[in-house]
């Protein structure tokens, strides 16, 4: 009989403890650690390790080799009709492979697995639910626009030695887990959603999916400052971390990559949500441009990339007289910090007068942008709406305003220019450091070449 004794584990980062503490010393929180009965489990072989299937499959070699004598082999991803989901993968799902996926409650992320279990065809996928009931699941499939295949199996289930006798007997291809904190293992004592039980499930999902290279999707809840419940240690197991965003009252939905072993982790899927599931986005840059009837001031177009995807995103501006003694600065999806770095260039390299003027910058469609190449869209929209002056429409932005007024190159610029005459803009504004190379012949767009904020301001306000 193993022996049981109580530790206790911080619930912000999972550290472990033998005695009560007043802060963490992993992640310095206060007040966050809480005692579990643990039983320490012995070399007990898990459920899922008896099968003669398992035990058939390959395992890496225990013995240390050389680098060089390492041959290595591409891996064979499993394409979803989803391209979306391939695209933020990086091409497919990896086998062997445990992926994460958070959200808010009631943001999709059931929806999202659903149509995965549902949408791949001659693949068997066990969807596995501790949240819901059988005929709950079966009313969304039904709603779906996929339609139901033979080769879906649902299973209601917490217990992951349960889970893993009918893993045996149904050997799928794909594992869906709703959610990791609902599971609960009889090696460790203490309720579902605890740090030790979401700690112990995971890993022996982890070892499950390496040992018989069977992709797993578990889905996790997040906690109220965004991060994904329970201990971060969690992030560090998987292979892939995906984060589920959006506005519970807006229809668009934004999937995007965090983490990634086998491919970009700055990528994103963008989704519509409808009555009958998720829909793909395919160009997202329609929906982030708004359709007004005449020119407005404050509002230009910058081309930016998340990941290696180019996207046309709207930048508005507004500046106005400030009502108080102390001006605001307020940008929403846009670092205020880069914000008031632009605004002291104008200020100081060109003499605008903004340090008395509230100045209110937003990204429209919800994105949150780090890229540096939407720096000179931003400038525009902030002297376009300062002077009450409409910018062309157009015309589109990509370079990066450095503290001296000069406008730096940004990288892939074939890229976003291609993506801006696809749309059917007329002329781009660019850095001149990245024309070398560059064959503008092959461009039906104008390319606008500029080499300090003054050339930019000349060729739009004249």
């Amino acid at each position: 009989m193993a022996k049981t004794k109580s530790t206790y584990f911080c619930q912000n980062c999972g550290y472990e403890s033998a005695k009560w503490l007043g802060q963490c010393p992993s992640c310095k929180q206060w007040n966050s650690f809480v005692e579990e009965i643990v039983e320490k489990a012995g070399s007990k072989v898990p459920e899922w390790r008896s099968s003669a299937n398992v035990t058939s499959s390959p395992k890496r070699p225990n013995k240390a080799a050389i680098i060089n004598e390492i041959v290595y082999q591409d891996e064979q991803r499993l394409a979803t009709p989803d391209k979306e989901f391939n695209r933020v993968l990086g091409g497919g799902i990896v086998p062997g492979s445990l992926v994460l996926i958070g959200g808010e409650p009631g943001i999709g992320k059931s929806t999202l697995m659903l149509q995965l279990a549902l949408g791949i065809p001659k693949v068997k996928t066990l969807y596995i639910s501790g949240e819901e009931s059988e005929q709950q699941i079966k009313m969304r499939a039904e709603r779906l626009v996929q339609n139901a295949t033979a080769n879906c199996y649902i299973l209601t289930e917490t217990s992951t030695q349960q889970i893993f006798k009918q893993i045996e007997v149904v050997q799928p291809d794909i594992v869906v887990i709703d959610s990791i904190q609902t599971l609960h293992s009889s090696q460790i004592e203490s309720a579902p959603g605890s740090v030790s039980q979401v700690r112990e499930c995971t890993a022996e999902l982890l070892r499950f999916a390496k040992e018989t290279s069977t992709p797993v999707f578990i889905v996790g809840h997040i906690t109220k400052d965004g991060s994904i419940a329970g201990p971060k240690v969690l992030e560090h197991m998987v292979d892939t971390v995906l984060q589920f965003e959006g506005d519970r009252h807006h229809v668009y939905r934004i999937l995007r990559s965090v983490k990634n072993r086998f491919g970009s982790s700055s990528e994103l899927g963008i989704y519509e949500m409808q009555g009958s599931g998720l829909r793909e986005v395919s160009n997202p840059s329609e929906i982030m441009l708004s359709q007004r009837e005449e020119p407005m001031s404050g509002i230009a177009i910058a081309a930016m990339l998340e990941g290696v995807r180019p996207i046309m995103i709207e930048v508005q501006a507004l500046v106005s007289n400030s009502a108080f003694g102390t001006p605001q600065r307020t940008s929403t999806g846009f670092d205020t910090k880069r914000l008031s770095m632009l605004l002291a260039v104008l200020e100081k390299r060109f003499g605008f007068r903004l340090s008395a003027q509230d100045v209110f910058l937003n990204i429209a469609g919800g994105l949150r942008v780090e890229d540096p190449a939407i720096d000179l869209a931003v400038v525009a929209a902030l002297i376009s709406s300062q002077q009450d002056i409409p910018l062309p429409t157009q015309v589109t932005f990509a370079g990066e305003v450095g503290l001296s007024g000069e406008i730096r190159a940004v990288n892939r610029i074939e890229q976003r220019i291609a993506e801006a005459e696809k749309l059917g803009f007329a002329s781009i504004f660019i850095s001149k450091y990245n024309t070398k190379g560059l064959d503008a012949k092959k461009y039906d767009i104008a390319i606008r070449p500029l080499a300090t904020l003054e050339d930019l301001f000349r060729a739009l306000f004249g």
